[in-house]
This record gives structure tokens, sequence and C-alpha cells, in this order.
């Protein structure tokens, strides 16, 4: 047993001093009641912040956001319109495993599970993103030959994997990347004289975006989570 702000605290959600102004204004419940200042909780307890349930501070979470465009994957930075930290609220700390540029839409995995962002950061695990790409030019033959078989990029002096690309469009191709370079699928369509207009990320590894509206999230459970950590090997 823990005193409640302890165990708020300790859980990533506020400080133990936010955790008291949470408790004194009527916000916090322990099994449907109101909790008091000062009581003495555990991982048994029901406990909820603003209605919502507190995970315990071991529980693993992962969340399927939808990232709008104009959001920053961020935490700190004050030149940000809009960062991640101000947009998603959920009653475990959690932060992105792997990031989506801010021009850019779509699937954004957060977590509090630091070994399962360092196994989908670590590009020697080739797992699979995909993305819906729109450019401003007319898709040819050739262009999406050069994509699938990997461009120079001279800025970064680096050779891009080889990728699965389709045309599903007169303007608008898929790719599944296996690397994470900054801004990889802009800087290779722009080799190629082509300009991105639009980035959609619709799948990182096993997890899909499918129904999630623009700024929505879900809490990846049961089968879909185990089969995300058994391609990560991060249990």
């Amino acid at each position: 047993m823990e005193r409640l702000n302890k165990y708020l605290a300790s859980c990533g959600i506020c400080s133990r001093r936010e955790a008291d102004k949470l408790i004194s204004q009527g916000r916090v419940t322990v099994n449907g009641s109101v909790a008091d200042m000062g009581m003495q909780v555990n991982d048994s307890m029901t406990i909820c912040v603003n209605g919502k349930p507190v995970h315990g501070k071991n529980e693993k979470v992962v969340l399927a956001y939808y990232k709008p465009v104009g959001v920053t994957c961020t935490e700190k930075d004050r030149f940000a319109d809009k960062k991640i930290t101000d947009v998603v609220k959920f009653p475990v700390r959690v932060t992105y495993a792997g990031r989506l540029d801010k021009d850019s839409e779509g699937l954004l995995l957060l977590t509090n599970d630091g070994d399962l962002i360092d196994a989908m950061m670590r590009g020697s695990n080739h797992h699979e993103k995909e993305y819906l790409v729109k450019v401003n030019k007319e898709i040819t033959d050739e262009f999406i030959e050069k994509m699938s078989q990997g461009i120079y990029l001279e800025e970064l002096k680096i050779q891009t994997r080889p990728c699965l690309v389709e045309q599903i469009g007169k303007f608008t191709f898929r790719i599944v990347l296996t690397q994470g370079v900054n801004r990889q699928i802009r800087r290779m369509a722009e080799t190629l004289n082509y300009k991105v207009t639009a980035i959609k990320r619709i799948r990182v590894v096993n997890i899909k975006l499918e129904k999630l509206q623009v700024g929505q999230y879900r809490q990846i459970q049961g089968e879909e989570l185990e089969e995300l950590y058994r391609l990560c090997a991060a249990k």
C-alpha cells in the first residue's frame, strides 16, 4: 500500500503536488468513490482520474493514434504549435515509438514501454511501416521502379533499402519502408524531381490505422498486442 498521490506520480500521471490538486478537486476515484487526501491504495484497486482508469505502474500500455498534420512529435519544444503531449491525454504517461513528421498524418504508436521503443527504433530489425503518398505530378513506371530499387540520397550520403512500391492512382502510390531515415519518402521523391504533397502512414508492423479518425486513439490489447511484441521481439 502507498499514498494515493505517490501512486499517481509513480504511474506517470503527474507530480505528487499535482496529484494532491486532482484529489482535492474530487477528480480522482478509488473503487467508484471520490478519493480522500492521504488515502492508501494498491494495484488491486480501481483508480480513475477524470473518469479514466489509471493503469498499474508496471502495466505496458501501447496506443494507436491518428496524428493529424501540424502536430509535432516532440514533448518539449517551445517553438512547436502543437506537441504530442498537447493533444494526447491518457492516464499513463506515454511517448512515441518512431516519429512522424509535422507535415505528415496517420498512425503513430505511443507507449510507456522503453524496451518496445528501443526495439522499434533499431533499423537493423527491418520493421515495416506502410504509407500512402501523393505527389505533384503523374507517376511513371520509371518512378516506381527507381523508388523500389532504393535511392541514393546525396544529402545524407546513404542508399535507401529496396522497398515495396505500388501505384494506386495517377498521383498516388503505396510504399512499405523498413528503415527510419529522416523525411525519407520526401527525400527519395525529390531526388527523382517529384514533390510529395501528402503522406499518410497506415501501418506500423502489424498495427493498422483502419477506422481511426483524425485525432483519435485506441489502446492496443489482446492478440494484436501479443503479435506486436512477438514481431518486435521486445518481450
